[in-house]
């Protein structure tokens, strides 16, 4: 039997130290509570996140080790800046963190379930309304083909899904992100799990206690930007070469 801490709705106890989490299944480090807004910013800032399916309690999750982007070493392929060459694709922020949030939720090939749940919608749509939670949206035209969001803290981004409904969309999104939080002075992008598709854009590994290390730097540096429609500097995505 799987023993964790169970947290308590509305309550303002600490979560258990990440060192304790599991080891299978990797990261579990307890369950319950809420996702108010204060919780969740407590939770990024200690590198824990939820992660459940709809009808499941809440889980909180530290992997070990964590998967991360160095905002300035993104990889670009040759197809893929070959595909930028001749882009009349628009890139923007927090125009539309709704929308973008939906799209990732929506099923997907052998992913009929999401862990975007109702709740996390709300929740993550209330970060953003505060001015913690941002989006990336590439457009072809009026119709949106591929996005992110994430939540920022100081000079950490906490990417938490991507979506693409064309080739290459959530590939545009995160470079371009990654540009931005790197003119910004934000050097590090937080990918959760390590994935083959992941490490092939750039991201690598790092151990827990080194994230932890650079999360206790990093969130409490006073962030650059500040309102992201107005800091936003990339159009189009041929500004990505």
């Amino acid at each position: 039997m799987i023993r964790i801490p169970i947290l308590q709705p509305g309550n303002r106890e600490t979560f258990p130290p990440v060192e304790t989490a599991l080891v299978e299944p990797e990261g579990l480090l307890a369950a319950g509570g809420d996702l108010s807004p204060q919780r969740l910013l407590a939770a990024y800032r200690h590198g824990i996140f939820p992660w459940y399916s709809e009808g499941d309690p809440i889980l909180w999750w530290s992997p070990d080790p964590r998967m991360v982007f160095a905002t300035d070493a993104i990889h670009i392929s040759t197809k893929l800046r070959r595909f930028l060459r001749r882009s009349d694709w628009t890139i923007r922020a927090d125009n539309a963190f709704p929308a973008v949030v939906r799209a990732c939720a929506a099923p997907r090939p052998g992913q009929p379930r999401t862990w975007i749940t109702p709740e996390m919608f709300e929740a993550y749509c209330c970060l953003h309304a505060l001015g913690h939670a941002h989006s990336v949206e590439v457009r072809a035209g009026n119709e949106l083909v591929g996005g992110i969001y994430g939540v920022a803290l100081g000079r950490m981004f906490f990417a938490e899904s991507m979506f693409s409904l064309v080739s290459n969309g959530s590939k545009v999104a995160l470079v371009a992100l990654c540009r931005a939080l790197h003119a910004w002075q934000i050097p590090l992008l937080d990918a959760q799990v390590a994935s083959p598709h992941l490490a092939s854009l750039g991201a690598f590994q790092i151990p827990r206690t080194r994230f932890a290390s650079h999360l206790a730097d990093y969130c409490t540096r006073a962030a650059v930007p500040g309102n992201w429609r107005e800091e936003w500097s990339l159009g189009n995505a041929i500004d990505l070469l």
